[in-house]
């Protein structure tokens, strides 16, 4: 007992490394990652102002647009005349399009004329004159790139990042960058490269003002789009978003800066860390690959819709445009760009840069810069004084209160920095550290009374491995895992088939080993499911999971038990066959549901059990096991609460206490793991049962004749043949449910 303060001190000691090494992303908690992503999401929620933008306004190739001016990409001239329309009579402030214009427009079938001019039409005067005066109607490019000059235009394109740089495509041609490597005199800042790009046509991009690149949100582990490169690298060349393009223009075309500080990497190296983008008067934060956080003001809609053709017919409001800041973009189905957001799980790629821009022009752009992991030090280093040096030294109850003292002093310093700077403190990691050493500290002064328990370790060594006692032992120090309670479990039975048949043909002492060969191959396989062995009753044995332990993937881990055996008991045919003995068939049932569990013995016996109605359950789809021809049968509970396992519906029977009948199930295996071939005659064989319970027989009977002929050793197919031919001999009545056989 001396040693366990020690054993408490060095246990806080190594949670706290642990976080310190994911801080300084030397060790990876993927759960620690997830939750941080969650905290991040509900604070951006909470304190995003959900008002709409009216500076920024989006023109929507829409669905309207679109049955009026035809199906997407537009004629150019039709890109020139809104181009046209919305400086001339709208007058905005600039333009930006989330578009690429990489390929000629031939729509006007100007090269299909030079070629008849080329060719059968080269002796025409009159056809090569009337070609040459209408020629710059049908230079649709040049008509568009004419509408881009003298305006702030900035184009769309797109960078490519692939693992082989050689295969990376290339077309069009780039802007200007806003500056090189050399020119800044650092190479080791991790822009977010790029391999390949596609690009604009010449002749447009050199008559727009300039272009920004429109390269999707950086997207975390979990799928969701938190960040955006300002600034991307090629070539040893520096070009900036379509958003940073957009605010320079509006600001006077200024020098894009970069905010670059020394960071010591050891004795003799330093390295360069990027911790802003200036661009006027604006400095903006962002991480080291000169990311941001994505400023986004609340759900798709924060910024005003104007419909495409409604400019083009000039029946759009021009107080909403006049002087705005104008993305073109669309929302029309197959058109529109999509994004999982923390805000939205579908957010219009146009928003993103709208939300940017406001972002940037509101100074309300964070960066996740190195800043934040310093005070996220000074926190760990505050929980660690808190919960390992003075909590030890206080009574429960004031270790408890410090507790919760600290984690509200946590998460208002954390809100404190969130509304006045633009640093993102990690928020999760320090709560979740809190909570663990807490656990620690309160684990290990409660151990004693938990060891001191040696009744409660000689029960459960009869159900559980030494190493699932001695976790149970830890973690219930308040109450006694033995107290009886009701619990949601699932229940395991397995039986030999034709056991009785068997004892008659076999000696004693070969009996014997073969059933303690079986039980020590059946028992290991529970107890490697972290499942409690219930009881032995000659070849059955009884399993379940959800207690004493809390398993809340109780029917999933009892699934993969199930299959462990039947995998096991195959495993010992050849070593059956060589002893003379014959070959072990199990038939398993398996169900979830309420039951009460506890110690449940007498006072010469106790034992720690589980009864109830789902026990039954189990004992009877481990018999209709035997009857069906499959090795595993599984109630309807187990098939809803494991939604990523296949199953074959086998039949509907009735259940005492329930009124309507319920579906029996075989298990076929993990999503993942069943091929195209089983999914497929699954399907067939649903369709085929679906027919067979809307009583068309002869529909049903093909199919399953047809899957019998496929798979002739399913019994199931020749189990519901058998079934049709007496329904359609003698049919049920109207009220009949899908049991058979059917009730009188």
């Amino acid at each position: 007992m001396s040693r366990l303060p020690l054993m408490r001190l060095l246990t806080g000691a190594g949670v706290l490394l642990l976080f310190i090494l994911h801080a300084v992303h030397l060790a990876e908690i993927p759960l620690l990652d997830k939750l941080e992503h969650l905290a991040y999401d509900l604070r951006l929620k909470v304190a995003m102002p959900g008002t709409q933008d009216a500076r920024i306004v989006i023109v929507d190739i829409d669905e309207k647009s679109l049955a009026r001016i035809g199906r997407w990409p537009w004629g150019r001239h039709q890109l020139a005349l809104l181009t046209e329309t919305l400086f001339d009579h709208y007058r905005i402030l600039a333009l930006g399009f989330d578009v690429v214009f990489a390929e000629r427009d031939e729509s006007s079938g100007l090269p299909v004329l030079d070629r008849l001019a080329a060719g059968v039409l080269q002796h025409q005067p009159n056809f090569l004159l009337e070609l040459n005066r209408i020629r710059p109607a049908l230079e649709r490019d040049e008509r568009f790139a004419k509408s881009l000059k003298g305006h702030p235009v900035i184009l769309g394109y797109y960078f490519r990042t692939d693992k082989e740089p050689a295969n990376s495509a290339r077309s069009g041609v780039l802007p200007d960058p806003v500056i090189s490597l050399e020119e800044l005199g650092h190479s080791n800042i991790p822009f977010v490269p790029a391999t390949g790009y596609g690009a604009n046509l010449p002749v447009l991009q050199n008559a727009a003002q300039n272009a920004g690149f429109l390269d999707n949100p950086l997207v975390d582990a979990d799928g969701v789009h938190r960040s955006l490169p300002l600034l991307r690298e090629f070539q040893g060349k520096i070009y900036p978003s379509l958003a940073l393009s957009l605010v320079r223009t509006i600001l006077g075309d200024p020098a894009v800066t970069l905010g670059i500080s020394p960071v010591a990497k050891n004795a003799q190296e330093v390295e360069t860390g990027l911790e802003w983008v200036g661009l006027g008067p604006h400095h903006i934060p962002v991480d080291e690959r000169a990311s941001i956080l994505i400023p986004y003001r609340g759900p798709p809609g924060t910024f005003p819709y104007v419909s495409a053709v409604d400019v083009l017919d000039k029946s759009a409001n021009t107080g909403q445009l006049n002087d705005a800041i104008v993305l073109v973009g669309s929302s029309a189905p197959g058109l529109m760009d999509l994004h999982v957001t923390p805000v939205h799980p579908t957010f219009p790629g146009v928003e993103v840069h709208a939300n940017v821009i406001s972002g940037i022009l509101d100074g309300a752009i964070k960066g996740r810069e190195r800043h934040s992991l310093m005070i996220l030090l000074v926190y760990y280093l505050l929980i660690a004084v808190t919960l390992l040096i003075l909590a030890p030294r206080l009574s429960p109850a004031w270790g408890l209160y410090l507790t919760l003292l600290l984690g509200f002093l946590i998460i208002w310093s954390n809100a404190l920095f969130w509304h006045r700077t633009d640093l993102v403190i990690p928020l999760a990691a320090p709560i979740l550290l809190t909570l663990l050493l807490f656990m620690v500290h309160a684990t290990f002064g409660v151990v004693t009374f938990a060891l001191r328990d040696s009744r409660f370790s000689r029960m459960f060594a009869q159900h559980l491995p030494p190493a699932l006692v001695d976790e149970l032992l830890f973690k219930n120090q308040t109450s006694a895992p033995t107290r009886r309670a009701t619990r949601e479990v699932s229940v395991l039975i397995v039986n030999i088939r034709g056991f009785t048949n068997m004892t008659a043909r076999m000696s004693a002492d070969d009996l014997s080993q073969l059933l303690h060969l079986y039980l020590s191959r059946m028992t290991g396989a529970i107890h490697a499911r972290r499942g409690t062995l219930d009881r032995y009753m000659g070849d059955m044995v009884m399993a379940f999971w959800g207690a004493p332990l809390d398993n809340p993937r109780h029917a999933r881990d009892a699934l993969k038990c199930a299959r462990d055996m039947i995998r096991s008991v195959e495993e010992l045919k050849d070593e059956f066959q060589a002893k003379g003995w014959p070959p072990l068939r199990i038939s398993v049932g398996l169900d979830s549901g309420m039951a009460h569990v506890g110690e449940l013995g007498s006072d010469f016996r106790p034992t720690y059990t589980v009864v109830g109605e789902v026990v039954n359950h189990a004992y009877r789809l481990e018999t209709l096991a035997r009857r069906h021809g499959v090795s595993l049968v599984v109630g309807a509970r187990v098939r809803l609460a494991l939604p990523e396992v296949l199953f074959r519906e086998l039949e509907l029977v009735h259940v005492r206490g329930v009124e309507e009948p319920v579906a029996i199930f075989e298990p076929v295996g993990f999503v993942d793991e069943v091929s195209s071939e089983t999914r497929t005659e699954l399907e067939t064989y649903h369709q085929a049962l679906a027919l067979y319970r809307a009583r068309r027989w002869e529909e049903a009977r093909k199919r399953f004749q047809l899957l019998l002929e496929r798979d002739p050793e399913r019994q199931i197919h020749e189990i519901h043949l058998s079934r049709i031919q007496r329904l359609m001999a003698h049919p049920p009545s109207d009220a009949w449910d899908g049991v058979f056989p059917p009730r009188p």
